[in-house]
Order: C-alpha cells, then structure tokens, then sequence
C-alpha cells in the first residue's frame, strides 16, 4: 500500500509540474479567467479532458498479484485494473468550470478509458462524468470565491475516489474479486488524489493572483504617470508638453524601444531609438494595418509593413497606438514602439489601456476646470451687466442736474463714477482679489450714493486694521449695499442709515451690513440667495443679484460662507456672511519655529 502511493504520488508530481509550467504560458492563464458560455465550455472541457487523459495514461496497473507502470497503455487484458488518478483533471475542471465543463471533461476522460479496456472498465469510465458534475455542483456553494481553497480543494478531493470505490463494488460481476482490490489501492487513490487536487488548486490560485498582481501594477504605474504628466498636460498638448511625455514613457518603461507623441496627424515628440525615421516630422504607423485590442481605442500594429519607415536598419517592428481623448474627442495618440512583436506581452497592453483611461480622464478634469472657470467669469460678467446699465442710468441722470447748479460737485462726482468704473473692470479678472480692491469699488460707490441720498441716507463704513488683504468674490460687497440701498431704504424719506462693518472672527473676515429701513418681507427670508426672485413688476430684481453672490461664496469657500439675513426687532435688516482668512506668512514661520523650539 505505501509502495502504490508513493508511485502514485511520484506520477500526479509530474502531472502538476506540466500543470504548472502551462500557467506560464499568458495564453493559457487568460483561459483560467473566463465566462461561462458554449465556447467557454467546450474549450476548457477540451483543456481538462486532456489533462484526464494523461492522468489516465500517468496510472499504474493491478493484475491481481502486484502493481507495475509504464509508458503507455493502449491495451489493457480483462485481469489488469488501471489506478490513475484520472480523477484530478475532471475535479478541477468541475471545481473551476462549473457543472457543464466538469461533465465535458469527464465524459472525454471517460470516452479514452473505454478504449482502454481491462477489468472493470465501466465503474473506471462512468466515475469521470459523475464525479466532474458533481465536483461542478459543490463549487456553487463556494461561488463568492474566483478559485476554490486549496484546503477545501482537499476535503473535497476526497469524495471522488470514495465514489469511484463504491462504484466498483456496485458495477462489479465478481466482488469477491473487487474486494481486494478495493483494499490494496483504496487508501493510495484517496491520498494521492485529494492531495493532488488540493495542489492543482493551489498552482492555479497562485498563477491567477500573478496575473492580477501583474495587472495592478501596470496600472499603478500608468496612475503614477499620469500623475507626472498632469503638470505637463494643463498647458495643453503642443510639442513642449509632448517632448516632455514622450521623455518621462521613455524613461519609465524599459521594455519600451521608443516612445512618440502625436497630434494625430504628425509627431509632436519622439523620445528613443528610430528618430530618424519616426522622430518629429517623420513616419507614424499605419493605421490601416492596426488591429483592434479589446473594446477600447487602443490598436496594435506589426511588421514592416506597417511599421517600416524606409531607412535602412530601423529598429522598429511593432508599436502600441494609444488614444487620448478630451471630452469624447480624440485629440492625440501615444505610441510605444518595440523592436519585436513578441515583446508586447499582456503587461505592455494592461499598461497601455491603464494609461489611455487615466489620461483621457485627466484630460477631462482639466477641461472641466477650464469650463467652471469660464463660467465663473461668465458669471462676474453677468453680475457687473446688471450693476452698471441701473446704476449709471441713474448716476449720470444725477451728474446732469448737478451740472447746473454744482458743476464743481457734478466734477467730483465724474471722478467717482471713473473710479468706479475701472475698479470693475479689475475686478472682472479673477475670481478672487484682495478686499482692499473690492473697498475702492465700493468707496466709489458709496460716495457717489452719498451725494444722490444727501441730507436723507447715512452710511457708516467701519473696518479693523490688518485685513485689507484677504482674498474675496469681486463684486461681493457693492451689490449687498446697493440692495439694502433700493429696497430696504426704498420708501424712507429720511433720516435712513446704513452700517457697513468688516472684522475678523477668530480665523474667519464677518462682514455685516445692516439698515434701518423696512425690512425683509417673512415670506421672502428662506428664499433669498437661494433662486433669483424677480421685482413685483416684473422686471429684473436685485434678488438675482444677491443670488449669484451668494451661490460664489458657497463654489469657493463653502456652505458656511453662505449670505445670511434677518430683520432687526426695532426695523431694518442684516445681511452678513463669513469667509476664511489666510494665515498670515510672519505668524505661519512664527508658529513654525515656535514648534521646532519645542
């Protein structure tokens, strides 16, 4: 009995040696990740089936007086019994195909022992089909794992010959004949098969984490790279930008020949060998030659003709064509050349898809920055629209009566409106400046309002000291004023007031603007900053101001930038928000070494 299981065990070892040499073939570890349909099926049937096979043809045989191995076995005489370990291939077929390759390869298996012949041949063939369905059937309860434990594999290995013994006894014409060669090999069949399952298992478990493992990495370094080329790429694709690219592919990737990028329609940039032929201004691929990898973008092309670019000992025979698409248009391609069409392994094309995907949607979170900036500005363009038609129809309405009887005040006042005017039109820059820009707008304002509103409006502008430089929404603080100007003050014919008030609040700039006039209507306070409200006649309302102000405050500095308004118990209104305040660079390298003291 240790004399058969040792043979036994000695034939599966080299079974699992080709086994495992098979899962450094890329082709046949792509067939271990497959879906379940017809091809699927009758392809890994076959595979398995014939890993049944030369089990069967790895066994030993019985003749009733003692156990002997060969070669090859074509013809078996009704006294000789084959032990193999045929077992193993259909298990695992059933453990990682399913039910439907589990039977496949157990009936191939079985359909090549019955050519065999021997004693018991039926119990021999019929246990291959049963046994790989069944394995099939148990592997569902383990379906939330790709491949089955190896320490699983093993308990379940032991089923199969258990089955296949009972079988014989069944089956048999003679038991008394069968019973003592159930008692010679059944402890060896046990043994060697659970144990080989179980490191079949294992092989297989470890070629596919391989295969994932290569994968990741791959696209961890297209992610790296895409990270470096960000920088790059926010400058847009010129050949600046794209010497650079094909300089940092070049250097990253050693299997790599050459590393070119394109506009798709010249080369832009040509990083390693060949440049003379294929560098800038020379040969792209031909793209009629390509074929297609996958459902994506991405193409391969090979050989000379496809690739040659006629100049004498080109190195050159194979390239990767690489996409890059901004917002669903392609505006560049990538391409990886090899010297041979044999070193574009599945490593080189999961980098390659990595590398399209992340650069493409590097592309679009730049184009969409690009978009929100726009229309950001489209937006400060919008506000400054509806502050200055309303607000210089009236002021040059007031300069043209004061002409008349205060030229010396109608001149001071054209000062002011200048002042104003180009103010706004610094503003209108940047979607932050510093508050001391947005003061001199609203200073000017403010002066010209205060001669309109004379001896009926008081303003009161109050600020601390050392804030003038934070950073704040253009056109923030006038539209606040105004609109408490127009309508809280709307029906005051005098004796009206508003307080203007700027501080800081722990780390954060309060800005505080609070009149005495008739206040927010309650229906209106939930609502306002948070949709455009149109005036009652219908026309444009300030509420669209105050909405847009609002909604810039909350894009750039978040909810609690928000505006926020009330009405004063004795009349009037408030309107205040809070943003934060820079820290200021002295006390950051004052805290710094205060820090490095400790």
């Amino acid at each position: 009995m240790q004399e058969v299981t040792i043979l036994l065990l000695q034939r599966i070892a080299l079974l699992l040696l080709c086994a495992f040499l098979l899962t450094r073939i890329p082709s046949f570890r792509s067939l271990l990740d497959w879906e379940i349909n017809v091809k699927t099926v009758l392809s890994h049937s076959l595979v398995f089936g014939l890993f049944g096979i030369a089990s069967t043809q790895a066994g030993v045989i019985f003749d009733g007086e003692g156990f002997h191995s060969g070669l090859w076995y074509s013809d078996l005489s009704p006294d000789e019994t084959l032990v193999s370990s045929s077992l193993v291939a259909v298990v695992i077929a059933g453990l990682l195909g399913g039910p439907a390759v589990g039977l496949g390869a157990g009936c191939i298996t079985a359909g090549y022992t019955l050519t065999l012949g021997g004693h018991l041949i039926a119990a021999s063939s019929f246990v291959n089909p049963i046994t790989g369905f069944l394995a099939g059937i148990t592997a569902r309860f383990f379906s939330q794992e790709r491949v089955i434990s190896p320490f699983k594999a093993l308990f379940i290995g032991m089923f199969a010959p258990i089955l296949y013994m009972h079988l014989f006894l069944i089956l048999s014409p003679r038991p008394e004949e069968t019973i003592p060669i159930i008692n010679q090999v059944g402890v060896p069949l046990v043994v060697s098969n659970s144990v080989g399952i179980a490191v079949f298992t294992a092989v297989i478990r470890g070629a596919l984490e391989e295969k994932e493992r290569e994968a990741a990495g791959e696209t961890r370094r297209a992610f790296n790279i895409a990270e470096s080329a960000l920088p790059h790429l926010r400058r847009g694709l010129n050949e600046g930008t794209a010497r650079r690219l094909a300089e940092l592919l070049n250097q990253e990737l050693t299997n790599v020949a050459a590393v070119a990028v394109t506009d798709g329609k010249r080369v832009l940039a040509h990083a390693g060998k060949g440049a003379e032929g294929h560098g800038k201004g020379g040969v792209l691929p031909r793209e009629e030659k390509a074929d297609a990898i996958g459902d994506t973008g991405l193409r391969m092309v090979a050989g000379r003709e496809g690739i040659d670019c006629g100049r004498p000992g080109c190195p050159l025979r194979a390239a990767l064509l690489i996409p890059i698409f901004e917002t669903g248009e392609r505006v560049g391609q990538i391409i990886l050349y090899f010297q041979r069409q044999q070193q574009i392994r599945p490593v080189e094309i999961a980098f390659a898809q990595g590398l399209e995907k992340l650069l493409s949607h590097q592309l679009d979170m730049i184009a969409a920055e690009r978009a929100k900036e726009l229309l950001q500005e489209a937006e400060l363009r919008n506000l400054q629209a509806q502050i200055h038609p309303h607000f210089l129809f009236n002021t040059l309405h007031l300069i043209a009566t004061l002409i008349r009887v205060d030229p010396a005040q109608a001149r001071r006042l054209i000062v002011q409106l200048g002042a104003f005017m180009r103010s706004s039109m610094k503003l209108a820059s940047s979607s932050l400046v510093p508050l001391q820009l947005e003061e001199q707008q609203l200073k000017a304002y403010l002066e010209i309002v205060r001669v309109r509103f004379r001896g009926k409006l008081d303003i009161r502008y109050r600020r601390e000291e050392a804030i003038e430089d934070v950073p704040i929404p253009p056109f923030t603080l006038q539209p606040l004023v105004e609109n408490s100007i127009q309508h809280g003050l709307k029906d005051v014919s005098g004796g009206g007031w508003v307080e203007i008030e700027l501080g800081k609040v722990g780390s954060r700039l309060q800005v505080v603007i609070t009149d005495n006039g008739k206040g927010i209507p309650p229906l209106l306070l939930p609502k306002l900053g948070k949709a455009p409200i149109p005036s009652s006649s219908g026309e444009r309302g300030e509420g669209m101001g105050i909405y847009n102000v609002n909604q810039r405050l909350i894009r750039l500095f978040g909810e609690e930038a928000r505006l926020r308004f009330a009405n004063r118990s004795s009349g009037g209104s408030v309107v205040s928000f809070q943003i934060p305040c820079p820290v200021a660079k002295e006390q950051s390298r004052g805290e710094e070494v205060a820090a490095s003291a400790d």
